[in-house]
């Protein structure tokens, strides 16, 4: 990820004509497909005159070769080095004496690009996006340079900081042989060994319109976006792009344990994590359950968590739970917390098994279910109006081959969600885990 976003954290094969436009539960885009094979998605919001412009990327992490991890995220730094047509370093400009704001992000599973600008502006940005789409130039210098700059991205953003070196540590432990296990940032190692020819066939390979999915959201009709993007995208040819495959994880045959120390450490902090399914992987009830029993789990001051371990036991500071399931693999489903002084990090991991076992055995209460289902449910009626989040969770889904539908029926399966349904969530994770443990480093 470049500069300003830290590196991270939703229509497969669906066509739909701009003259018959989705009538939508949540966001209520309007989706069409160019000749090419770009997919572009628009939601209107026209409370102001900007918009969102953003190009998803159906490559990450997890689709680079073998020995070459870093490969996604330094291209994606790369693709502001410039086209004949934009010199190396004057995209952003241009964007910012417009009076917008752009940034890039790379995850496991996909590479996006955005701006945020005055409508009146957004012709200038696709032409722009489009342009490095097909046109990307780099000369060995710059390569030499951006890559060195990722390098030190990675030891001031991971290697320095003990939380992410944990983090990392835990992802490759619970991960073991799945494309998941590599960080999105790389290894030092294999950055270094990078080559120019190596990002120009990435980007060959995987930057294509058929790969790739325009969001439009904002100041603007549906018309006006589609008269853009087969004037600006439209002329791009299609790519033979690679299947993406994940495969499954090896099961965890018992609990992992992480431990990590450093002299720079101030707190402690204590992390369990379950491989889960995802919107990928199985029906929507199951994400939808996940997600909930995570707000019920440690999602604030009146989850069980937080009362138990905060309030009551006073084991720890905060404690918070979340659940990861837009993934092209299976998803994920964190606890996190940060115990107490004097309190054993590991005291915690057989608090939360035993609240998660309880769940498990014995489901929620009809109280809990009706309190966390009014939360999610306002929570995206919220979104709606974020010219950022509406185009995200779309966008999400889409680049990792989950549906619009999976995003805009959402709240009908949140609503259906029984007891039950939350109970099995819980069953899920009531077997073995990964947990990871930072300790400051004891003195000499």
């Amino acid at each position: 990820m470049r500069r300003r976003m830290s590196l991270c954290l939703l229509l497969s094969g669906a066509s739909l004509a701009l003259g018959d436009p989705a009538h939508a539960k949540v966001f209520d885009p309007t989706v069409f497909t160019l000749e090419n094979g770009l997919t572009v998605v628009v939601v209107e919001n026209h409370r102001a005159p900007i918009v969102s412009n953003m190009v998803w990327y159906k490559v990450g992490a997890a689709d680079e070769p073998p020995g070459k991890t870093g490969l996604a995220h330094l291209l994606e730094h790369l693709m502001f080095k410039g086209t004949p047509e934009i010199p190396a370093g004057q995209f952003s400009k241009l964007v910012a004496a417009k009076g917008g704001v752009d940034n890039a992000m790379t995850s496991r599973d996909f590479t996006a690009y955005y701006q945020r600008i005055a409508a009146e502006h957004l012709p200038m940005v696709m032409r722009m996006e489009a342009d490095r789409m097909a046109h990307l130039k780099l000369d060995e210098k710059d390569f030499q340079s951006e890559r060195e700059v990722v390098r030190e991205e990675r030891r001031m953003r991971v290697e320095n900081e003990p939380a992410a070196m944990l983090s990392e540590r835990l992802n490759m432990a619970l991960w073991m042989n799945h494309p998941y296990a590599r960080p999105v940032g790389g290894f030092d190692s294999e950055i270094r060994g990078l080559t120019r020819d190596d990002a120009l066939a990435f980007h060959k390979v995987w930057y294509a319109p058929n790969n790739a999915v325009l969001f439009v959201a904002g100041d603007v009709t549906p018309q006006q976006v589609k008269s853009l993007a087969e004037e600006t995208f439209g002329k791009i040819p299609r790519a033979e792009t690679p299947e993406r495959v994940r495969g499954e994880p090896e099961a965890p045959m018992a609990d992992i344990r992480i431990a990590f120390s450093a002299p720079n450490v101030r707190q402690a902090r204590w992390y369990r994590a379950n491989i889960t399914p995802s919107c990928a992987t199985a029906e929507p009830k199951v994400g939808a359950a996940l997600d909930m029993l995570a707000e019920i789990l440690g999602g604030g001051p009146t989850s069980r968590l937080y009362r138990q371990l905060v309030l009551e036991e006073k084991l720890a500071v905060d404690v918070g739970a979340g659940y990861s399931g837009t993934a092209l693999g299976p998803g994920s489903f964190t606890v996190g917390a940060t115990p107490l002084p004097g309190v054993d990090p590991a005291t915690l991991d057989t608090k939360v098994a035993a609240a998660i076992a309880a769940i498990a055995k014995d489901g929620v209460t009809a109280a809990e279910l009706s309190r966390v289902r009014e939360r999610m449910l306002a929570a995206r009626i919220y979104a709606r109006d974020d010219l950022f989040s509406a185009p995200q969770a779309l966008a999400e889904s889409l680049a990792v081959g989950c549906t619009i539908a999976d995003v805009e029926n959402f709240n009908d399966v949140v609503a259906a969600l029984t007891t039950a349904d939350v109970q099995a969530a819980a069953q899920r994770l009531d077997g073995p885990h990964a947990q990871g443990i930072l300790t400051p480093e004891a003195a000499p």
